[in-house]
């Protein structure tokens, strides 16, 4: 009998997947725009503690954040 699943060493693992994810996000018109509004300094937060300007935060902190920041705002 032969098998049709997909061997597993053929598929993207979770970190490779993230990367893309947050390469394609960091280019996005709306992750530009996002940042260029944050780009000022901003008052320090206990949610952010240390972070009074966004673009010293490395990429993958900003783009959690922005999606953060995008999903609380769709819940609204």
């Amino acid at each position: 009998m032969t098998s049709s699943s997909t061997s597993s060493n053929s598929l993207p693992n979770d970190e490779t997947i993230w990367e893309s994810l947050k390469q394609a996000i960091a280019s996005s018109s709306g992750f530009q725009r996002w940042q260029i509004e944050r780009g000022g300094d901003e008052p320090q937060s206990d949610e952010y503690p240390g972070d009074g300007h966004i673009s010293t935060l490395p990429l993958d902190q900003r783009v959690r954040r922005y999606l953060r920041e995008t999903l609380e705002t769709l819940a609204y």
